[in-house]
């Protein structure tokens, strides 16, 4: 394939509310990467950055947030990543768009995966957005803000100038929304048009924003993608006044805050880590989640959805494996009888547990083998299905999804928590894992066709699957995307929290033992 690459002088300039930037022009799309859209002092609320002069040359990824520590190279095969240079002036943003032409085109607003710790918008190399906007003909932004402690330290104790520090990277996503809402047109999209996506911290910081009155009005639709986990939604408890004076002990700071906003960040980040453990054990503040308060309205599954987000349509939904896609299976599920899958499951979770999971299982999911209970994710699925009845109780227009396709690797997989991702992107050809000859090519679209419609239209129905209704609380209408994608209604409502009940402490256990090779 032949591609036309463009940069020059007087192509892809478009103006903002700070001045003008230029991009460049590939295979018929603008592209703009790292236009700062903000600027912040450590711990406090993200400022408007100033005019510049000339132009922006946004030609270049902008920094991301630093992390605490970064992972363990592992997995790439299943996840590739790759990271980038680390500053604490990370407020910036990527836009790609089919042309700066004054059209009013759909935007898609990325918001990456790593919880509110860690993680980019280039980290996972599936986040590019080029195809989905050449083949969607939509606008694509990510966005880079603050994490862990920059971005989710409570330090209100200490004045009023630290009273949202506990959020500091929410409201760097909401000064994003702003940009674009005073920006986009001028990128080719609409303002009052506005998705937002994101996967695992990303689907999260979705919900955070719908529990956020300063986030009003800046968006018009959410795609929750794997963001339903305790270990993810989980909102900070109490206040960050005994982590502060645990971080000013262990760096030698003699009682004074300020000295925490210049301290180098690996200062901070390895003191950090040396005083989580106690303080964790004793049940304290730890940062780096959300904090409830004025500006922050906390978790909806503690405190019920805002009624004046009840407009906003919500596509929600998980996949197979998660986290149990990716642990190291002990049994070969190609080469086992039904009953010899049945016979694991006794020895694993018990007699009792295998006479009422197996029944409620093969229902569910009748081409498995009853051993794949043993990949079948439960962490993310149960609170998704809380979640889901408590939507669709204020909202008429809640999706649910379940991304149910086996990857080929050591003759099939369960799927693992972002294993959807390239397809919603429309980048499986950047994801080898993924190639599977007669399939892939079909549910890549299946799936990025509804992603686009959805966008479109608050719908997510197109001709490519079956009618596709919203969910109720006693109706779970379920497009489970696999090889042959169908609609279910409670299929899983049963089994779920029984498998729970009966395997938790199994994974529990499983988890502990490979937590070195979990990446998000």
């Amino acid at each position: 394939m032949e591609h036309c690459f463009i940069y020059a002088p007087d192509r892809a300039i478009a103006e903002t509310k700070s001045g003008k930037v230029r991009g460049y022009e590939y295979d018929g799309i603008t592209i703009f990467k790292g236009i700062p859209y903000a600027k912040a002092r450590r711990f406090h609320a993200p400022e408007p950055v100033e005019r510049w002069d000339g132009i922006f040359e946004a030609t270049s990824y902008g920094y991301v947030s630093p992390l605490l520590e970064l992972p363990k190279p592992y997995g790439e095969l299943n996840i590739p990543h790759r990271y980038w240079i680390m500053n604490e002036e990370c407020q910036n943003l990527n836009v790609w768009t089919p042309a700066c032409d004054g059209e009013k085109r759909p935007v898609m607003v990325w918001l990456h995966g790593g919880g509110f710790e860690a993680g980019s918008a280039i980290e996972n190399i599936a986040y590019e957005g080029e195809n989905m906007c050449r083949i969607g003909q939509v606008v694509v932004v990510s966005i880079n803000h603050r994490l862990n402690l920059l971005g989710y330290f409570d330090l209100s104790a200490y004045g009023s100038e630290y009273a949202n520090s506990g959020n500091a990277g929410t409201d760097d996503i909401i000064m994003a929304l702003q940009w674009i809402q005073d920006n986009i047109a001028n990128f080719g999209g609409d303002p009052e048009n506005v998705t937002l996506f994101g996967q695992s911290g990303g689907g999260a910081k979705i919900t955070t924003l719908l529990q956020t009155p300063k986030a009003d009005g800046l968006f018009a639709k959410g795609i929750n993608m794997s963001g339903v986990a305790e270990t993810i939604m989980g909102d900070s408890k109490g206040n960050g006044e005994d982590l502060a004076i645990a971080l000013m002990a262990e760096l030698g700071i003699d009682g004074d805050i300020r000295e925490l906003e210049t301290i180098s960040y690996e200062s901070m980040a390895k003191a950090y880590l040396h005083v989580k453990p106690e303080l964790a054990a004793e049940g304290k503040y730890l940062g780096c989640t959300p904090h409830p308060n004025a500006f922050y309205k906390g978790t909806p599954n503690e405190n019920g959805f805002r009624m004046e987000t009840a407009h906003i349509p919500l596509l929600v939904g998980t996949v197979y494996g998660e986290f149990s896609g990716i642990i190291p299976c002990t049994y070969d599920k190609n080469r086992l009888t039904r009953e010899e899958g049945i016979q694991i499951i006794r020895q694993t979770a018990g007699e009792k547990a295998a006479e009422e999971l197996v029944p409620l299982f093969q229902a569910a999911y009748p081409k498995r083998n009853p051993v794949e209970m043993l990949s079948l994710d439960f962490l993310f699925r149960l609170p998704t299905q809380q979640y889901i009845r408590q939507r669709s109780a204020i909202n008429q227009f809640t999706y649910s999804y379940l991304f149910n396709l086996d990857l080929p690797v050591n003759g099939g997989s369960a799927p693992w928590h972002c294993a959807d991702i390239p397809y919603v992107f429309h980048n499986t050809e950047l994801v080898p894992v993924t190639q599977e000859r007669g399939v892939t090519e079909k549910l890549e679209a299946q799936i990025f066709n509804s992603v686009i419609a959805f966008a479109r239209t608050g719908k997510p129905n197109h001709e490519g699957i079956p009618y596709w209704p919203a969910s109720t609380p006693e109706e779970e209408q379920t497009m489970v995307f696999g090889k042959n994608t169908r609609l279910r209604c409670n299929h899983d409502t049963e089994l779920i929290p029984l498998l729970a009940k009966y395997m938790g402490p199994v994974f529990e256990r499983i988890m502990y033992e490979n937590t070195e090779k979990i990446q998000h």
